[in-house]
């Protein structure tokens, strides 16, 4: 006679338990816009590394230039920082209109216009989080012991290897700190994603977006699921920029 095996009661509560923390899981981010997430995390990573392209010579520049009129390209760089959004993605959409000289040749090399699209959200947002970026990084490039960039200009090296080998490895910290600041605040734009890009499910429709017709719509609860997921990375990302600048140095443009 073949006798059962006997089941652990334990072991049958905690699939159970298991079961319903699964469901309460799923449950809870069912009302959780996945496609505007996703895209938003899109377009942080891609301005994030455009700026890296583009915010790292405009910071060497800022950090080592001696012309005379340096802060006004100083002001330029920081204007979105105290420009509202709304002013900001106004003139960023005129100039991707289709009356623009750059809306035009665009139109006529693609067949349709920057505005409104993914490409026109990106252009918009390097444009905003510009100094977000270029700040740190200037900031830590001065840092630099000018006796290391003498010592190695006397040996011979370019400004292109002395760049590569003592300016940036000294400046990691304003780096990590120019990349997180960038993507984090990518990540929360409202107003100049609204002005360039509108709310184009797929295309345009960011986080900050969908929390905001779900406000508008009186759906408090899936726009706090939402926001919990915002202000999660934001926190996860500053407190990887303050543990990394707390072990090699602070590169923070305002200390």
């Amino acid at each position: 006679m073949n006798i059962p095996a006997r089941v652990s009661p334990h072991w049958d509560f905690a699939d159970f338990a298991l079961a319903i923390l699964t469901v309460l899981f799923f449950d809870y981010w069912r009302g959780m816009d996945w496609q505007a997430f996703w895209l938003t995390i899109r377009l942080a990573v891609v301005v994030a590394a455009v700026l890296v392209v583009v915010g790292l010579p405009i910071a060497y520049w800022i950090a080592y230039s001696n012309w005379r009129w340096k802060f006004l390209a100083e002001a330029v760089v920081a204007l979105p920082i105290v420009l509202p959004p709304t002013v900001l993605g106004f003139y960023v959409l005129v100039a991707l209109g289709s009356r623009s000289p750059l809306g035009r040749a665009w139109q006529s090399f693609t067949g349709h216009t920057l505005a409104f699209t993914f490409g026109g959200l990106v252009i918009g947002s390097i444009i905003y989080s510009l100094p977000f970026a270029v700040q740190p990084f200037a900031a830590s490039f001065a840092q630099v012991d000018r006796r290391l960039i003498a010592a190695s200009a006397t040996l011979g090296a370019s400004r292109l290897r002395t760049f590569a080998r003592v300016i940036l490895p000294l400046s990691i910290p304003g780096l990590v700190t120019g990349v997180a600041l960038s993507f984090a605040h990518t990540m929360g734009e409202f107003g100049v994603v609204l002005m360039v890009g509108g709310n184009i499910p797929g295309i345009t429709r960011t986080v900050s977006i969908d929390i905001y017709d779900k406000v508008q719509a009186l759906n408090y609860s899936a726009a706090n699921q939402t926001a919990l997921v915002l202000l999660a990375l934001s926190f996860v990302m500053l407190s990887i920029v303050y543990g990394l600048n707390r072990r090699v140095g602070t590169a923070w443009p305002w200390k």
